[in-house]
């Protein structure tokens, strides 16, 4: 039927589906389209108020089912976490690809080649000196990339396709990178229809060289995939956001994996190294256990410690969500996310296992850590709660909030937006601290009115400091993974993170999701 155009209430939408004549136009039997309330204040985004907005059905599912990863896989590289598996036959030796998204937790690794695969001595997969370089069958095959992966704080979309019957030399095995072309800085290609022990019947490993605990790497994974028999490109198993042009996962359970092909999605947290294909190819597991099952993904990017602010005497672990000091004295960090307003939320604790409670945690502009080790809570531009109970800010102390002790789980909750920092322990808020009061900031600290470099709409960051002995430590809850002893599993409004204590009213997790919506 006609949409009408006459007689709208100020939040009135008419729909119509495809098929129909509209007061404009006939539509298509696979278009839709909307005309919104006469008053554009209270007209969706798109929608014309007078004559109504055509879009595809196809512009309609994309815009509402964009592909969603619900859990990655963390793993450490000091605690000989990886999986394996032996295959009873072998795939197709000659050609397949190789497809997973991974977050680097470190670049500071006891080794400086982690792997990625291994499937024999002589058929390696891995980073080296932070590019990649790939061996099919010894040195004299050993293919390596130029450009260097050293961001410890996104996801990287890695696709390295081979096929050895190829003609052209170079096109026997081809790297990608979240979408893009990876170039080889040699011409060490395998010979034409050759073969190696990839795809044999030798164990694979993932995130390990042959289980040696020698070569392990740190980070999390994400669909990680085999596909046996097919040299595919990077659209096989991603796209680029028409929005924003950045490339993104998409929805790959219905690829032909091939019999010897595999795909792990980590979503059952009992069961990490089961094979999602319909293949039965599982994987074993070593040193992993269901806590290590993460919500971290290349669909919803949360924040963790960022190692790359982080000066020689701290050491980060646990997917960058654990902070410890090497030496004495007082050692800074910060977050791998900043944001300008918004209203965020985390959770910290000094494990039982640390020398002592003697850790700050708060907020400052982003960088400090490069001009001062005592940062956050001596100088002009950070604040920080400490275990005493004071606030600390420009060498000054403002007391009211309760102390925390080891084992304490520590909330803190940030508002961007009227410049107040709310702190409390074990579910409860310090100060008398409301973080719903807005503009009243009841019981929290007024950042704005006392750090003297900080204002409304500057960019922030999570901060922290441990300090005075050595091997303190610190963990850090930001939604996405985290070593700290979570019984109650909540989430903020919008169903993201896993918390301790659930986030007051209005405030969310740090990661890209919600920063996209509010920050």
């Amino acid at each position: 039927m006609p949409l009408p155009t006459t007689n709208l209430g100020l939040d009135d939408i008419h729909v119509e589906v495809g098929g129909t004549t509209g007061t404009t136009a006939s539509l298509n039997d696979s278009d839709i389209r909307g005309i919104g309330a006469p008053d554009p204040t209270y007209a969706p985004s798109g929608i014309n108020t007078t004559s109504g907005t055509t879009i595809s059905m196809g512009q309609f599912r994309n815009a509402q089912d964009s592909f969603n990863i619900g859990n990655s896989l963390k793993v450490e590289d000091d605690n000989n976490e990886w999986m394996y598996r032996t295959p009873s036959a072998s795939g197709t030796q000659t050609k397949f690809t190789f497809s997973f998204w991974f977050k680097r937790s470190d670049t500071f690794y006891f080794s400086a080649d982690p792997y990625f695969f291994s499937q024999g001595s002589n058929a390696r997969f891995h980073f080296a000196n932070d590019t990649i370089r790939f061996m099919w069958a010894g040195g004299s095959t050993e293919l390596e990339a130029s450009a260097k992966l050293r961001d410890t704080n996104a996801w990287y979309h890695i696709v390295l396709a081979v096929d050895t019957t190829q003609a052209t030399a170079s096109n026997r095995v081809k790297a990608y990178l979240n979408g893009q072309a990876y170039a080889w800085n040699n011409t060490k290609y395998p010979a034409q229809n050759s073969t190696s022990t990839w795809m044999s019947t030798t164990s694979l490993y993932i995130s390990t060289r042959d289980g040696d605990g020698a070569y392990d790497n740190s980070g999390y994974w994400s669909e990680v995939c085999i596909v046996d028999g097919q040299q595919l490109d990077p659209t096989s198993f991603g796209e680029y956001d028409s929005a924003s042009a950045i490339w993104k996962p998409k929805d790959i359970s219905g690829l032909n994996f091939g019999s010897q092909g595999f795909y792990l999605n980590f979503s059952n947290a009992a069961s990490l190294g089961a094979d999602s294909s319909g293949n039965g190819n599982n994987f074993t597991l070593s040193n992993i256990s269901s806590a290590d099952q993460a919500t971290d993904t290349p669909t919803n990017n949360f924040c963790t410690l960022n190692n790359k602010c982080a000066l020689a005497s701290v050491t980060y672990g646990e997917g960058n969500t654990e902070g410890s000091t090497i030496g004495a004295g007082d050692e800074p960090g910060e977050g791998s996310m900043i944001f300008s307003s918004g209203k965020w939320y985390f959770e910290t604790s000094v494990p039982t296992s640390s020398p002592n409670a003697d850790a700050m945690f708060g907020f400052g502009r982003p960088n400090l850590w490069g001009t001062n080790s005592a940062y956050p809570g001596s100088d002009a531009y950070a604040f920080s709660y400490h275990s005493n109970g004071n606030v600390y800010y420009n060498s000054t102390a403002t007391s009211g909030w309760a102390g925390f002790a080891k084992g304490n789980i520590v909330m803190v909750a940030i508002d961007a937006d009227n410049g107040f920092a709310y702190f409390g322990v074990n579910g409860t808020w310090g100060n008398s601290g409301v973080p719903t009061s807005g503009s009243s900031g009841t019981g929290g600290f007024n950042y704005v009115s006392n750090v003297p470099y900080m204002a409304l709409g500057d960019d922030i960051v999570p901060a922290f400091r441990i300090h005075y002995n050595t091997y303190s430590k610190s963990q850090y809850n930001f939604g996405g993974f985290t070593t700290i002893s979570i019984a109650s599993g909540a989430t903020d409004g919008n169903g993201y993170g896993t918390f301790e204590y659930a986030p007051p009213t209005g405030y969310y997790a740090l990661c890209t999701k919600n920063l996209a919506e509010y920050g």
